[in-house]
């Protein structure tokens, strides 16, 4: 398993896309600034910025999808190149195959968010807008942490529909789809979807202004969602790489 991680690590130093998507971690810092300062807003409450910065949309839209390219990328040289026919030779288990993968997008998802995280404080405290507070700061690394995790875990069925799949459009349609799908049923159902069960775990404690959910918070009906949804996908992509073995 640590030998599949470090070839797959090994391969990513070629793929300069792969390192240069991280750099949309800046773009949500970026457009808070950009929007509390057009309104004149300065010397927030540090987690008001941080909402913006990393509790919004880059928990909803923006990760999932970066991390959706990230499996698609993982998994399109293999398929392409029917490098998978010729591991089952060596032979090597299809789970710890599928779960190396899982690694690497779970590393990248620490990456993305710590990224976040730094430029959410140094944004902040350079425009004006969020004072250097330490327990805020501390606050939003514990979040960060939990939605690197979570998010990980909630784009498992795109990287089980991308080992069954060859090329770029259809998994990228799928991850479109599957966002967007998860972004509208949040206001209906929390426990129906991985994303929107990673909201209601990110807004248990009720300190982020602002984000306010109609239902009752059940983090283990949330958790139990993620989980179901990982389970199946897990077993999805056992089947589709046994049968390209």
């Amino acid at each position: 398993m640590l030998k599949l991680i470090q070839t797959e690590f090994w391969k990513l130093r070629r793929k300069s896309l792969f390192w240069l998507m991280l750099l949309t971690a800046l773009l949500m810092p970026f457009f808070a600034v950009i929007y509390f300062r057009s309104f004149g807003k300065t010397d927030l409450d540090p987690l008001l910025f941080y909402k913006w910065s990393a509790f919004g949309y880059t928990v909803f839209m923006i990760l999932p999808f970066i991390l959706g390219i990230v499996c698609t990328i993982l998994m399109h040289e293999e398929n392409q190149a029917h490098v998978l026919k010729q591991l089952w030779i060596i032979p090597i288990p299809k789970t710890a195959c599928f779960f190396s993968k899982f690694f690497i997008v779970l590393m990248y998802s620490f990456c993305f968010m710590l990224i976040t995280a730094a430029a959410s404080v140094l944004f902040g405290i350079a425009s004006g807008c969020a004072p250097f507070q330490w327990e805020s700061i501390l606050f939003l690394l514990k979040k960060c942490l939990e939605i690197a995790v979570l998010s990980a875990c909630s784009i498992l069925p795109i990287l089980a529909a991308a080992v069954s799949q060859k090329g770029y459009v259809l998994p990228v349609c799928i991850i479109l789809l599957y966002i967007f799908f998860g972004f509208f049923i949040l206001p209906v159902n929390l426990y129906v979807h991985p994303i929107a069960s990673l909201s209601a775990i990110l807004a248990r404690e009720g300190k982020i202004p602002g984000l306010t959910l109609t239902q009752t918070i059940s983090v283990p009906w949330a958790l139990l969602c993620i989980g179901i949804w990982g389970t199946a996908s897990v077993f999805f992509a056992t089947i589709s790489l046994k049968r390209k073995g």
